[in-house]
């Protein structure tokens, strides 16, 4: 099947999710409101959504709305940025201890624009959400801050539960789909986190941009070489038609094939699925590799 007819096929049935219409969804959606705080469920137009909000579990979005990239699958907007709001650790903190959560994601843009890329604005993040809400386990989705290895060892430190980092396709993609990042910035800082005591290390691979079975694989050997510990594999979906196509929507079964290579490699646990994103049941993924 060609490029073009993908392009305009209908979702496979596995695929398809239903809006989120219950009074929860709607009450995190009005606190996120009234505190001005962004999540990733929201701006990279996640399937996931009803599902995750539904259970009280979102992934907060700090440094801001806007980056600093143009990463050709994703969907936060780029351009028209802001000074990072030096209030937002104590909102982020403050919002998790009204949510009565025990397992928090936090992610970010890019700030390239930044000298430290926003590694001072994680590290506040992380320890004020480690004052107000001592109980609350932490995964930090972080940045690759262009392969600086003092600023992501900066936000390590911070120790947070989970130190996660998409390596988001295969090496020979990367410049097609990721044209401002790096691969082996990705595996560095994976790399780096995995030097770090205490911290999961956690990473994830979108599928359907063209890969190879055979590049799937030598990116999660990479992955094991670089000491990560849990993979997330999901299908990609096209946010708009201006963005990268999706040239397949692969079948749950090969998701379920990288599943068992992925553990059989090294990985301690691989999350692999249609619908799933990296912080899709993140919680039950880090317990998965023995998270108290």
């Amino acid at each position: 099947m060609t490029k073009s007819a993908y392009q305009h096929k209908r979702l496979p049935q596995w695929l398809k999710t239903r809006l989120p219409r219950t009074r929860k969804f709607f009450q995190l959606k009005s606190l996120l409101k009234e505190n001005r705080l962004n999540t990733v469920c929201e701006s990279a137009s996640c399937p996931n959504i009803g599902t995750c909000w539904d259970a009280g579990t979102l992934t907060f979005m700090i440094l801001g709305d806007t980056c600093t990239r143009a990463c050709r699958f994703c969907d936060v907007p780029t351009g028209n940025l802001n000074q990072p709001d030096p209030e937002e650790p104590d909102k982020v903190a403050f919002s998790l201890s009204q949510l009565d959560l025990k397992f928090a994601v936090i992610t970010s843009v890019d700030r390239d624009d930044l000298p430290d890329g926003g590694a001072g604005h994680w590290v506040k993040t992380i320890t004020a959400i480690k004052g107000r809400c001592p109980d609350i386990k932490i995964e930090a989705l972080i940045p690759d801050f262009q392969g600086n290895m003092s600023l992501i060892r900066e936000v390590c430190e911070a120790r947070p539960n989970v130190l996660a980092h998409n390596l988001e396709t295969v090496e020979s993609l990367q410049r097609q789909v990721r044209p401002q990042c790096r691969y082996e910035w990705s595996l560095n800082t994976l790399e780096t986190a995995g030097k770090t005591q205490g911290v999961i290390v956690k990473s994830g691979l979108m599928l359907g941009l063209g890969e190879k079975r055979d590049e799937v694989i030598q990116a999660m050997r990479d992955l094991v070489e670089a000491g990560c510990q849990i993979l997330s594999m999901g299908q990609y979906l096209r946010p708009t038609p201006t963005h990268a196509e999706v040239i397949e929507f692969i079948h749950p079964d090969r998701f379920a094939e990288y599943k068992e290579i992925g553990e059989s490699l090294g990985l301690k646990h691989v999350e692999a699925g249609p619908l799933v994103r990296s912080s899709y049941l993140a919680d039950q993924q880090a317990r998965a590799v023995g998270l108290d």
